[in-house]
């Protein structure tokens, strides 16, 4: 006994000291973290077109290009269109504005030449050019550039090669000739590589050089400065204070609830904390608010981890197992539930990486290091704690709680009145949409990033610090929209200010040029105004589309390989297409600003909402397996929900708590994130507990009428 008291000291020891290593590392990596543009800010870049004014479509091609360019530097970087003939790259975590157009090069004209001046093809016919290493015939590395043309470019270049066999092509860059190789055979496949390069270093310049050269249209460099923080600072010191606060009623929460599984679940989520920080610092992961979003939601899934394993080892305890027995059956139990739960965010996620871009990016990064982290200190650090409190004493189960079996509550006979307030919720929302539309107007009330606005820079007569832009300049501008979405950057190492708002008639821009003379003292011939596109292309909005599809096929796909029954994944898809309409339905019916968080906040109700539906279907294919014939079918389904009820009550409340207490303490921008945020945890636990296991129940009795038979002919008596 003194021996496993010991064991445990000493575990526990150890435990504490990884929580305050990892918490000082953590803290020390925090200044390390990059931050996006709207919690820090970046370099501010304006390229203006060559020559004749381009065409909306020659302008929406380069800047989708350009948007690829620049998420090598960042995902979360923004490329927008100011006015008709510029284009504006914002780029989050850097401070030296020279460095980043050396790299990124001069947009100019690229065209691929014979040596007699003949144009084979233009810059605009490139695919993609890619710096790699080979390795050469002697054994060599070698340093090359690979080039994939485009399919109106690959027949011009088969031509051209196939009779320059020996000869030289010149690749030609702004007037200059950057590379010219030889060519060896004709190249027919539409894809060719340039060798010859001392380093990969020089390899990787000519790729880029032939990057940018393949823009739609040709560019020369405006202006460039350094900008700060879109929401100021006020929005990161009010986020973080909230976000402690948080986290530290959700932990006394855990331990009154789960007492001393609650106190092992603490430490371990200390633990998680600091070593998030730790890994969003050592992957250079940009942090944003949609990232806030995804941490969010990794830490209600790490409590929600901790919840399954309690309430099963609760369960144990109840059916008179030991306490120690029960640890190790709870765990045990729990296994699947978290794993596959996890496994379909972490594959939505996953998919949203690959697909997305952007902020849709930024968030999927931010989710599945969170995920696997939070599996991480469930399954092991939780585990480990736990047993070594055990040791040290605590071995009564009053001091784990105990959970008796409960009669069970009868959820589908209110099915029909849940399916009735779903589609009055939904249709709540959709009529004034199709309303809005018919009238011609938006069917969502888009935000700035959707739908672009107004960029008003104003030199002022002194050096404005970020408090006083966020209370003193904010308000007056809003004075004048008449709506809290205002962006301001404050451009270093000088006096000016970059305010975005929604697009203002001529009129408004008159008036906010009056009031900033009249409240500032500002020089209205200082004040320029353009009108800028939204920094959510249609392209970027297609690739959210794109990946939230395919995340949805692949998580039909695993929950089908999973639970060998195709009406599990039907019916979980059809719940989170209920809770995106229903949140959707509110964003139309109280005109909630549609912002890049929107596309995050969806994200993270369809992930939270998987979770919970998953938990539950564990359960019935649980009590299917043991309780067969013995039980009909709805009383499975309603003992099932009934046994993880506390489950999906005690995790919606954990999460829920965080993020009230960030729209509580938060700034405008971020109580618009928060609302919507909330009311999607709490439909995503309504769909969970009242639809999910109906969906299925009713599903299976229509494919297999006997069982409603048999069923019935129970409750007759037969």
């Amino acid at each position: 006994m003194k021996n496993n008291r010991g064991k445990g000291l000493a575990g526990l020891l150890i435990a504490l000291c990884a929580v305050a290593l990892f918490g000082f590392f953590g803290y020390d990596s925090a200044d390390d973290i990059k931050l996006g543009l709207d919690l820090d800010g970046g370099v501010s870049i304006t390229y203006q077109a060559v020559g004749e004014t381009p065409t909306a479509e020659q302008m929406s091609d380069t800047r989708y290009k350009l948007q690829k360019r620049v998420e090598a530097y960042s995902t979360e970087a923004e490329v927008y269109l100011e006015g008709a003939d510029r284009i504006n790259i914002d780029i989050p975590g850097v401070n030296d504005a020279n460095a980043i157009l050396e790299a990124l090069g001069k947009p100019g004209s690229l065209i691929f030449m014979d040596m007699q001046g003949n144009t084979i093809l233009t810059g605009d016919q490139v695919e993609s050019a890619e710096a790699g290493i080979i390795d050469s015939q002697t054994g060599n590395k070698e340093y090359v550039v690979s080039l994939r043309f485009k399919p109106d470019g690959q027949q011009a270049f088969a031509d051209a090669t196939s009779q320059m066999i020996g000869q030289q092509i010149a690749i030609v860059y702004d007037g200059e000739i950057i590379s010219a190789p030889q060519v060896k055979e004709a190249i027919t496949g539409g894809e060719c590589t340039i060798d010859g390069m001392a380093s990969f270093e020089e390899a990787e310049t000519l790729a880029s050089t032939i990057r940018i050269g393949s823009l739609s249209v040709e560019l020369q460099e405006m202006r460039s400065n350094v900008v700060g923080a879109k929401l100021g600072q006020q929005a990161i010191a009010s986020s973080l204070k909230a976000g402690a606060i948080g986290f530290g009623i959700v932990i006394v929460f855990m331990i009154i609830v789960y007492l001393i599984p609650g106190l092992a679940a603490s430490i371990a989520l200390g633990l998680y904390v600091g070593l998030i920080v730790i890994l969003l610092a050592a992957f250079e992961v940009t942090l944003t608010l949609p990232g806030i979003a995804g941490i969010i939601l990794s830490i209600g899934m790490a409590v929600d981890a901790n919840v399954i394993i309690f309430t099963r080892i609760k369960e144990e305890i109840g059916a008179g197992k030991t306490v120690q027995s029960a640890i190790k059956t709870g765990f045990a139990k729990a296994l699947s539930a978290i794993v596959d739960g996890n496994v379909t965010t972490l594959i939505a996620a996953v998919v949203l990486y690959w697909r997305g871009s952007g902020t849709v990016k930024g968030f999927a990064t931010t989710l599945a290091l969170g995920i696997v982290l939070s599996m991480f200190t469930a399954l092991f650090i939780t585990k480990f704690i736990l047993n070594c409190l055990y040791n040290l004493g605590f071995e009564d189960p009053k001091f784990y709680g105990i959970r008796k079996e409960k009669k069970a509550v009868n959820f589908l006979g209110i099915k029909n009145i849940c399916f009735a307030l779903s589609a009055l919720a939904i249709l709540a929302g959709v009529v004034p949409m199709g309303m809005r539309v018919a009238s011609g107007e938006s069917a969502l009330n888009y935000s700035m990033e959707f739908r672009g606005g107004t960029s008003t820079n104003v030199t002022f007569n002194e050096d404005m610090s970020l408090e006083d832009i966020s209370s003193k300049v904010v308000p007056v501008v809003e004075k004048i929209t008449g709506e809290a979405e205002t962006q301001t950057q404050k451009v270093a190492g000088t006096n000016e200010v970059i305010i975005k708002t929604r697009t203002l008639s001529v009129a408004e821009r008159e008036a906010l040029n009056q009031a900033m003379a009249d409240n500032f003292g500002v020089e209205t011939e200082k004040i320029t105004a353009e009108s800028i596109s939204g920094a959510i292309s249609n392209e970027m909005k297609n690739d959210a589309v794109v990946a939230v599809v395919i995340a949805t096929i692949c998580m039909l796909v695993y929950i089908w390989f999973r639970f060998k029954n195709i009406r599990f994944a039907t019916s979980a898809v059809l719940a989170l297409c209920h809770d995106v309409l229903v949140v959707a339905a509110c964003y139309s019916l109280f005109k909630w600003s549609v912002g890049s968080t929107f596309i995050a906040c969806m994200l993270t109700i369809v992930g939270y909402s998987i979770n919970a539906t998953i938990v539950i279907f564990d359960r019935i294919r649980e009590n299917l397996k043991l309780f067969g014939n013995r039980k009909d079918l709805a009383e499975v389904v309603n003992l099932s929900i009934t046994q993880t009820f506390t489950r999906s009550i005690n995790t919606s409340l954990t999460t829920f708590i965080m993020v009230f207490v960030l729209f509580i303490m938060g700034v405008s921008s971020i109580r618009e994130f928060a609302l919507p945020l909330m009311v999607g945890i709490v439909c995503g636990t309504y769909s969970s507990v009242c639809l999910t296991g109906a969906l299925w129940y009713m599903m299976t009795v229509k494919k297999n009428p006997e069982k409603q038979t048999k069923n019935q002919g129970k409750k007759n008596g037969i």
